[in-house]
């Protein structure tokens, strides 16, 4: 039997794909939005070779994998009826981690959050009555906690619905925890939710530059606007992913929601700096009267040309900065009695993952398929 995976071509994915080749035994069922077998493989390897070389991954696609091809918003995921018939009668769990993080894009957000996890609970609840479901993990997010203001948020009372949400990201994430509880109510279902997920523990690469390059900007601003006692909820993806493949693969997990979160250890603003002071940036001061004028600004700065080379990562805080005033932490006890481990913290890697962000100028320095190298395998579908 398989793990069925959606967004194993995304961040998180990538790492939880990972880790269930090299930590367990189950086949992987891998959904992947491609036309082709090649560009399936392709863009497989795109996202793994932060993981793994290619002969690494092209054993992996000869012995491990079953590539389907299709998209979340197409009816039945858009894959072809007999290869549908095959997966349901071959998957014995899910772990449904794509998604878009489009928090500008209500759009997008409801097209792939909602309409997609409704077709995976169809998929889903199709295996169920074929044979049974050993389990459904949903990567969700902290961000449906919705408007909060400096508390420690536990995982029972986490979803308010008399709270006003951030953005569209965290609206459908909402209701798509709502919809798996309620259309698979015989199944064991398991939420993650990881709080501000910024790079790896183990090492400064990164393919996901998003928020480091808010960071980035803010570490070279003179003046913060933010409190120095302000806690910012880091946490690398490699204990994400630890925790979502540990606990997906367990027998029995003790509970059915986790926040994946550094928790009431998360680093006040002011450490963070410290630790990169000591490592040579210059020192910012902290100006939280600033908040509202800086506000102002970044969303002056999104309307500037694109040539002005200003206008993206002005979006980009525009979009983080309510999750960066907000001084809210997320409970991690759950996920450290189930580990036995804390998460990193963010100061031990956080200078090693800006230089690379800067030195790489905001790019993964991606290797293309090996021009000698044939398609792996017959793809599903």
């Amino acid at each position: 039997m398989a793990v069925f995976l959606t967004g194993s071509t995304g961040y998180i994915g990538s790492y939880i794909a990972t880790g269930l080749l090299r930590e367990h035994k189950d086949r992987l069922a891998l959904f992947v939005r491609a036309k082709t077998k090649q560009d399936a493989e392709k863009r497989l390897w795109k996202s793994l070779q932060l993981h793994m070389d290619f002969e690494e991954f092209r054993q992996a696609i000869g012995d491990r994998i079953d590539i389907y091809l299709g998209d979340l918003t197409h009816k039945d995921l858009g894959i072809e009826s007999a290869d549908r018939t095959k997966l349901i009668h071959s998957m014995d769990s899910v772990i449904h981690c794509a998604a878009s993080l489009n928090r500008k894009s209500a759009k997008a957000c409801f097209n792939v959050n909602l309409r997609g996890t409704m077709q995976m609970c169809k998929l889903a609840r199709a295996a169920q009555d074929h044979h049974g479901m050993r389990r459904f993990s949903d990567i969700s997010t902290v961000a449906v906690c919705g408007h909060r203001k400096d508390e420690l948020v536990k995982e029972e009372n986490a979803v308010d619905w008399d709270k006003s949400d951030y953005d569209p990201y965290a609206r459908t994430k909402k209701y798509c925890e709502y919809m798996v509880h309620e259309l698979l109510p015989d199944v064991d279902i398991k939420v993650f939710r990881p709080s501000i997920v910024l790079g790896d523990s183990r090492h400064p690469k990164t393919t996901q530059f998003d928020m480091v390059r808010a960071f980035v900007l803010l570490a070279r601003l003179p003046l913060l606007p933010f409190r120095s006692v302000w806690r910012s909820d880091i946490v690398p993806a490699d204990y994400v992913s630890k925790a979502v493949v540990t606990i997906h693969q367990k027998d029995k997990p003790l509970y059915d929601t986790y926040n994946l979160s550094s928790g009431s250890a998360s680093l006040s603003y002011r450490l963070i700096i410290d630790k990169l002071v000591e490592s040579g940036l210059r020192r910012p001061y902290f100006a939280p009267w600033l908040e509202s004028p800086f506000n102002w600004i970044v969303n002056m700065l999104c309307n500037t040309p694109r040539s002005w080379g200003v206008s993206l990562p002005a979006a980009l805080m525009k979009v983080f900065l309510p999750y960066l005033v907000f001084n809210t932490v997320f409970d991690n006890s759950r996920v450290v009695e189930e580990l036995g481990e804390e998460p990193a913290s963010f100061d031990k890697y956080a200078f090693g993952l800006l230089r690379f962000a800067i030195d790489e100028k905001f790019k993964y320095p991606y290797k293309d398929w090996p021009e000698e190298a044939p398609a792996i395998q017959q793809v599903v579908s």
